[in-house]
């Protein structure tokens, strides 16, 4: 059996954060790669969109609303790079705060606050490392700036595998 079964699938009533954000910040920002994972080959400018897995107590509504830390990077290359990812990141910031204010609807759901949970600061490799695990630099002529935003999400109108037809 390859995947999981319709019936396991229908259970599922929220989105992966990443989906939604996704979807908001390419309406937003054309021209510009908004990914969740960075490609083998990766062009720039890039915008990357990652759920914190190290958030503390959940504070979502099961009925209703996830919750969520989000880690929004951004990377540009020079000339003016360091600039201009900073730039980007205000950029995101002001497009996650229009689509909570005007309350666009997603297929994955809709934003319901968002509030920066740590202002966006340079970095100078792939990934924050904290502790003896350090990351490769990134490539010469490349910047990085990354944001935390705390999240909180309004679960889609339907959900997002419908439940089986099981009539015959």
């Amino acid at each position: 059996m390859a995947g999981l079964p319709a019936g396991i699938k229908a259970l599922a009533e929220l989105s992966p954060v990443e989906d939604l954000l996704l979807a908001v910040l390419r309406e937003g920002l054309p021209g510009i790669a908004v990914r969740s994972l960075i490609a083998k080959d990766q062009d720039f400018p890039l915008v990357l969109v990652r759920r914190d897995p190290s958030f503390g107590a959940w504070t979502g509504d099961a009925r209703f609303t996830d919750y969520a830390r989000v880690s929004v990077q951004t990377f540009c290359e020079d000339p003016d790079g360091d600039a201009d990812a900073a730039i980007l990141a205000e950029a995101v910031r002001v497009v996650m705060r229009d689509a909570w204010l005007n309350q666009k609807v997603y297929p994955a759901g809709h934003i319901t606050r968002v509030d920066m949970a740590s202002a966006p600061r340079r970095a100078t490799d792939w990934a924050t490392a904290t502790g003896p695990v350090q990351y490769a630099d990134l490539p010469t002529g490349v910047w990085r700036y990354e944001t935390q935003y705390d999240v909180e999400i309004r679960k889609p109108r339907s959900r997002p595998f419908p439940i089986p037809n099981t009539q015959p």
